[in-house]
């Protein structure tokens, strides 16, 4: 049988520890091609390069495998990776594995989650992977049997059309991970503070800090799943509708002032 092409990319660099153990696993499922930033661009979300050319550079080609690293955004990779080195869509996207925890609010800013999320926009089943450890020295090997068994799930199944998996791990630790849980993604969010300081010519500049919070304990979510030894799996999509609020804001009477007057405008589908 053919063997299936899989993309690989990451936030973090070509060169962190998280994507090598990723190929290694990916490479026992399929062909592999890896575009991933030259440099950590973690927290890009899904910035695209638009000011100035995207460059990629061949580390490696051999068969069943090729590597690139690209001086753009992990969403570039992805769009590189498919337009150019490919020049087709592949059979799964793989992003990560992230060293830190993408789950709850962290998905809105994470690099490794945009091209997960980039490769579903052009319906291409992917998943991202993160380890909730921000070490540049993280164990991954408690992980690897699940990560090869989700990636083989997908290969099998597919996933709904423009839905895509954010995979969160557990730190190891002295208890073996209980499993795989499906989960939501829970209600948290930074408290966020900035430390001003002034340089040596007198002018203010600012470190961003701050500190998760999550007051959204209940089970069935990502942080609960992990905070019980659980591999989180959370089904995504890029569609931002608040579907539920329509018939809400339905209700408006949306005033719009013309040449001749005021216009109601409330049109209800």
């Amino acid at each position: 049988m053919k063997k299936p092409t899989i993309l690989i990319t990451n936030d973090d660099g070509v060169n962190a520890p998280g994507i090598r153990t990723l190929i290694g696993i990916m490479r026992k499922l399929g062909d592999v091609v890896v575009v991933a930033p030259d440099s950590p661009q973690s927290a890009q979300s899904h910035a695209i390069t638009v000011s100035e050319p995207l460059r990629l550079k061949l580390i490696k080609d051999e068969d069943g495998y090729r590597e690139f690293s690209c001086n753009g955004t992990p969403v570039d990779c992805v769009k590189l990776g498919t337009k150019i080195v490919l020049r087709k869509n592949p059979d799964l996207v793989v992003s990560g594995i992230n060293h830190g925890s993408n789950a709850s609010i962290n998905v809105v800013y994470s690099g490794t989650m945009a091209a997960v999320i980039e490769a579903s926009i052009d319906k291409i089943p992917a998943i991202g992977f993160s380890l909730n450890d921000y070490s540049h020295h993280a164990k991954f090997h408690h992980a690897e049997i699940f990560i090869k068994e989700i990636a083989q799930g997908v290969l099998l199944r597919g996933l709904p059309e423009s839905v895509c998996l954010n995979v969160n791990i557990p730190k190891i630790s002295n208890e073996e991970i209980k499993g795989i849980r499906v989960c939501r993604q829970a209600k948290g969010s930074w408290v966020e503070e900035f430390d001003e300081r002034v340089d040596p010519r007198g002018r203010n500049y600012y470190w961003i800090t701050g500190v998760f919070s999550n007051p959204d304990h209940q089970k069935g979510t990502d942080i609960h799943a992990m905070e019980n030894n659980y591999i989180a799996v959370v089904p995504m999509s890029f569609d931002l509708t608040a579907h539920n609020a329509i018939s809400y804001i339905n209700k408006f009477d949306f005033v719009t002032e013309t040449k001749t007057g005021f216009l109601i405008q409330n049109q209800k589908n």
